[in-house]
C-alpha cells in the first residue's frame, strides 16, 4: 500500500510557513508601519513644539500691551505686511490654514504639486511665520499649521523610507494630517474622524488601523509629555430635556449661519462686494496686509485687547463660566478680527479662533434662555459656530466632547452640529476648506494644461494665487482650448 512520503526534519513545518508567509509579517508591511509610527512620533514633538512656541509668543504679545494698547497699531500693521512679502515668493504655500494644502495633495498625486505644498522648508517656516503673527497680535490659530506640519513630515518621512508609490503617499499624507490635529488638541479621537471627515472625504476600511495606530502613537507621546488632560479642563454640564432644548435650535441656526457667514466672507465671491475686495487684494497684497492689520488694531482698541491671539483664554473663560468674561460684544468683534486676519494672507489657521466666536455666541444666547444652563448652552454654540465653519458637522461634535471632557452632550451637541451644518449651507454650499482646495486642484489643472500646450515653464512657478495661498479663480478657458 503507498504512503504518502513524510516531511523531512530539516523542512520547516507548513503551518508555520503558512504563518510567516501571512501578509502581517511582509517586510514591506513592517517597513510601512515603522515609518509611519516614526512619523506619528515626529509630528507629536512638533505639534508639543508648535503649542509652547505658540503660547510664548502670545504672551510675548501681552507683555508690549502692557507699555501701551497704541503699539498693535504700528506693530501689527508693518508685521502683517511684511509676512505678506515674504510668502508672496517660493513660501507661498505657506500662507493661509494650510488644511486645504493638505486635502489638494491627497487628492492630486503629482510629484511636483506635492513637493510644492509639503517642502520641509514650507513646513518649517509655517511654523515661525504663525508664531510671528501671533507675536503682533494675530487672531489666527495654529492647529490648522499643525495639520499641514503633521502631513509635511510625514510625506518627507515616507519618502526616506523609499515609498514611491502615490497611493502609498497620500495615506502618510493623512495619517501626519490626523495625528497632527490630534496632537494640536490632545484630542486622539478627533483626529480620526478629521481625517475621514474633512481631509480623506472617505473611509478606507484598508487603512484605519494604520491610520488610528498612528493617531494612537502620536498621542502616547503627547500625553507621556503634557499629561492627560483636557484643552478647555473638564465641564460638567448637561441639557435637561424640556425648554431648554431650544438652546439646540437656536444654537444650530445663529451659530450655522453666523459660520457660513464667516466661510463665505473668507472665500470670497466671484461677483458683487466680495471680488472687489478680492482684486482690490491681489493688485497691492503688502498694502492690502497692512490694512487688515490696521484694521485688526482697531478692533482691538474696541474690545478693549480681547480679540487678539487663538482666542483660548476667551473661550476657557466662557466655558468654565468664569466671573470674568470678555462681554456680550466678544463674538463679533472676535469674528470680524478673523475675518481680516485671514484676508491678509499670513500664515494661520481659524480652528482656535472658531472656537472663541462660538463660545462668545453661546454666551449671547444663553442671555434669552434663562431656563438653560448658560455653560451648555455655550458649548452648543462653541461646537455649531466650529460646524457652521468647517462644514463638518461629525469632527466639530467630537472636538467639543474631547475638549471638554463631557460626554453628557454628545445627542444634543450632535444635534447642534448638524442643524448647523444646514444652516451654514445658506451662505457657503461647499464646506470652506474643501473649497479652498478645490480652488487648488483647479489652477493645478490650469497650469497644467497650460503647461501642454505651450512651452514648459519653470517647476517653481506656481502660478497666480490669492493672498492666502489659495489660488485665483481658474481663468475662462480659450475659445479653441474648448473646441479641443
Amino acid at each position: 500500500m503507498h504512503q504518502s512520503p513524510q516531511p523531512s526534519r530539516n523542512e520547516p513545518n507548513p503551518r508555520l510557513r503558512a504563518v510567516l508567509g501571512h501578509e502581517f509579517f511582509a517586510p514591506y508591511q513592517w517597513k510601512r508601519r515603522i515609518a509611519l509610527w516614526s512619523g506619528a512620533v515626529l509630528v507629536a514633538l512638533a505639534a508639543i513644539l508648535f503649542a509652547k512656541a505658540s503660547d510664548w509668543a502670545y504672551r510675548l504679545f501681552e507683555k508690549m500691551l502692557t507699555f501701551g494698547s497704541w503699539i498693535p497699531l504700528i506693530l501689527t500693521p508693518v508685521m502683517f505686511g511684511l509676512l505678506s512679502w515674504v510668502t508672496a515668493g517660493r513660501l507661498r504655500a505657506a500662507r493661509g490654514s494650510g488644511i486645504p494644502q493638505v486635502i489638494a495633495t491627497i487628492h492630486v498625486d503629482d510629484v511636483g504639486f506635492r513637493s510644492r505644498m509639503l517642502a520641509l522648508p514650507v513646513a518649517a517656516s509655517k511654523m515661525v511665520l504663525t508664531l510671528l503673527g501671533l507675536a503682533v497680535g494675530a487672531s489666527i490659530g495654529r492647529e490648522g499649521p499643525t495639520v499641514h506640519v503633521g502631513a509635511g513630515l510625514m510625506y518627507w518621512l515616507g519618502r526616506r523610507f523609499g515609498f514611491d508609490d502615490p497611493k502609498a503617499l497620500s495615506r502618510f499624507i493623512l495619517a501626519g494630517g490626523a495625528a497632527g490635529i490630534a496632537a494640536a488638541f490632545n484630542t486622539p479621537l478627533a483626529g480620526v474622524v478629521f481625517a475621514i471627515e474633512e481631509l480623506a472625504g472617505t473611509f478606507e476600511h484598508r487603512f484605519s488601523g494604520l491610520l488610528l495606530t498612528a493617531v494612537f502613537v502620536g498621542g502616547v507621546v503627547s500625553m507621556g509629555i503634557l499629561g492627560n488632560y483636557a484643552y478647555f479642563g473638564t465641564v460638567p454640564t448637561s441639557l435637561p430635556l424640556g425648554h431648554a432644548w431650544l438652546a439646540v435650535l437656536q444654537c444650530g441656526i445663529v451659530c450655522g449661519l453666523a459660520g457660513g457667514l464667516f466661510a463665505r466672507l473668507i472665500l470670497l465671491s466671484r461677483r458683487g462686494p466680495l471680488a472687489a475686495i478680492g482684486r482690490l487684494r491681489e493688485r497691492s497684497p503688502v498694502l492690502f496686509a497692512i490694512g487688515c492689520g490696521l484694521a485688526l488694531a482697531l478692533i482691538g482698541v474696541l474690545s478693549h485687547n480681547t480679540v487678539y491671539g487663538t482666542g483660548y483664554a476667551q473661550a476657557r473663560e466662557f466655558v468654565q463660566d468664569e466671573p470674568s468674561t470678555p462681554g456680550h460684544g466678544f463674538g463679533i468683534l472676535k469674528l470680524l478680527a478673523n475675518v481680516v486676519s485671514y484676508w491678509a494672507g499670513i500664515p494661520g489657521g481659524i480652528f482656535s479662533p472658531a472656537l472663541a466666536v462660538g463660545a462668545g455666541l453661546g454666551h449671547n444666547i444663553a442671555y434669552f434662555l434663562p431656563n438653560a444652563p448658560e455653560t451648555a448652552v455655550v458649548l452648543l454654540g462653541m461646537s455649531a459656530y466650529l460646524s457652521g465653519v468647517t462644514g463638518a458637522p461629525l469632527t466639530s461634535a467630537v472636538i467639543a466632547m474631547e475638549l471638554t471632557n463631557n460626554q453628557d452632550m454628545v445627542i444634543p451637541i450632535m444635534a447642534a452640529c448638524l442643524l448647523a451644518r444646514a444652516a451654514a449651507s445658506l451662505f457657503s454650499p461647499t464646506p470652506v476648506y474643501k473649497d479652498f482646495a478645490e480652488r487648488l486642484i483647479l489652477d493645478y489643472e490650469r497650469q497644467r494644461a497650460e503647461a501642454d500646450a505651450q512651452a514648459p515653464s519653470s517647476a517653481e512657478d506656481v502660478g497666480p494665487t490669492s493672498t492666502y495661498g489659495e489660488p485665483v479663480a481658474p481663468a475662462p478657458p480659450k475659445p479653441e482650448e474648448t473646441e479641443r
